[in-house]
């Protein structure tokens, strides 16, 4: 079985991709995913990578670390049984593109191969150039996605690392969410985004990864645990597995 973010891309529709509208208001179609970063968030070695599952157990995100501005793509995926493998690319243009010399956690989003169950643990066998790991995930017995099925375009996260969680939203690929502020304490936290009515963004839906880290022993990520957004027509509440 192969899978990427491609296929899962290409079922969402690409329709007016370069229309630009102000306030980021979201219509059908999908581009490439975005992370945004947190240099402080989770794992800070270069050469670990860790993973989450999400959209009810439909996707997941591959954490690696790295420029902030130049994020990995999932190329291909692959699965037997309940071990998958993953290989990340640099983007299309990397090569030539500038990328800050900064290391922080990047989400690089893909979608599970039809007959893999969320519910069972999961092993992930992950390639990135010279990197190559392997991924342990805890299954979520409460997953209600089958992979193969289409999204409901809702928000979800999961914990990557002690304190570190990824947030999977849904919206133009064009204006990542931005975060401006970040509390958390016990079984709860906050997330306020920033809200630019000026902004100009591309007419498409597309899964965007944000990178969230409330720092060691701040939050309890072993127990339920509510996340509240705030701001950057996010507002909700996402339960984080």
């Amino acid at each position: 079985m192969t899978s990427a973010l491609r296929p899962l891309v290409s079922v969402m529709g690409v329709v007016a991709a370069a229309l630009l509208i102000a306030g980021c208001t979201a219509g059908p179609g999908a581009q490439t995913p975005t992370s945004s970063p947190a240099p402080s968030a989770g794992i800070d070695d270069q050469n670990d990578v860790e993973g989450a599952l999400l959209d009810e157990g439909r996707m997941f995100a591959v954490i690696t670390v790295g420029s902030s501005t130049c994020v990995p793509q999932v190329d291909q995926v692959t699965a037997e049984g309940q071990t998958v493998t993953v290989t990340l690319v640099d983007a299309e243009g990397e090569a030539s593109k500038p990328c800050t010399k900064d290391l922080a956690p990047r989400a690089s989003l893909g979608t599970l191969p039809e007959g893999v169950d969320p519910k069972a643990d999961i092993t992930m066998n992950v390639t990135y150039g010279d990197i190559t790991d392997d991924v342990d995930l805890d299954g979520d017995p409460a997953a209600t996605g089958t992979p193969g099925t289409p999204t409901e375009y809702l928000p979800s996260a999961g914990w990557f690392d002690d304190g570190g969680l990824v947030l999977l939203t849904w919206g133009s690929s064009s204006c990542p969410p931005v975060v401006d502020t970040l509390e958390g304490s016990g079984n709860a936290g906050t997330a306020m985004f920033v809200t630019d009515v000026n902004q100009v963004c591309t007419m498409d839906m597309g899964p965007r990864a944000t990178i969230l880290s409330f720092g060691d022993d701040t939050v309890d990520d072993e127990a339920a645990f509510t996340l509240t957004l705030v701001g950057g027509g996010l507002d909700g509440t996402v339960e984080v597995r």
